[in-house]
């Protein structure tokens, strides 16, 4: 399947898409093309919230967006691949056999597929604000991304086993 279609199809059933990427084969460069999409369109969800801060504030765009760029694409992927770890690592402590790259993999596709809902944030947030409707929004990305992580990291687990 696509990439898209497996986004969508993560919201149903997280462990069979997780389950069939990783019957792909381990490859590094896969995982790591899918965690900078999910910083890039992470990134982008950003800039209507940043262009309404520029215009509330008085303040120059570009800094924002610059400043954005280098904490989403260069230190966003390395607190990725740290939280990856370090879940791995608590998994593994419980008893679980999952490898490194699927603790990895779990983390860096949630990431990407609840990337169509941290656009509707970004929108929320930038043409609405703060207020009832980012809280209900960034609730529904957050159990979103969770479903899909923890799904993905258990399926990873039982791959492994």
């Amino acid at each position: 399947m696509s990439v898209t279609s497996d986004m969508m199809a993560s919201y149903r059933a997280p462990r069979a898409v997780v389950a069939r990427r990783l019957a792909m084969g381990e490859r590094e460069d896969r995982a790591f093309a899918i965690l900078m999409a999910a910083c890039g369109v992470i990134f982008v969800s950003r800039w209507p919230a940043l262009a309404r801060e520029a215009h509330l504030e008085q303040v120059e765009l570009n800094p924002l967006l610059g400043a954005n760029l280098f904490a989403l694409m260069f230190v966003l992927p390395l607190l990725a691949v740290t939280l990856a770890f370090v879940s791995h690592l608590v998994l593994r402590a419980f008893g679980r056999k999952q490898s490194s790259f699927g603790a990895r993999f779990a983390l860096f596709w949630a990431m990407l597929s609840t990337g169509p809902l941290y656009l509707l944030v970004g929108l929320v947030e930038g043409f609405i604000g703060q207020g009832t409707a980012l809280s209900i929004v960034g609730l529904l990305w957050f159990v979103a991304f969770f479903w899909i992580w923890i799904s993905g990291l258990l399926e990873a687990g039982r791959v492994a086993a």
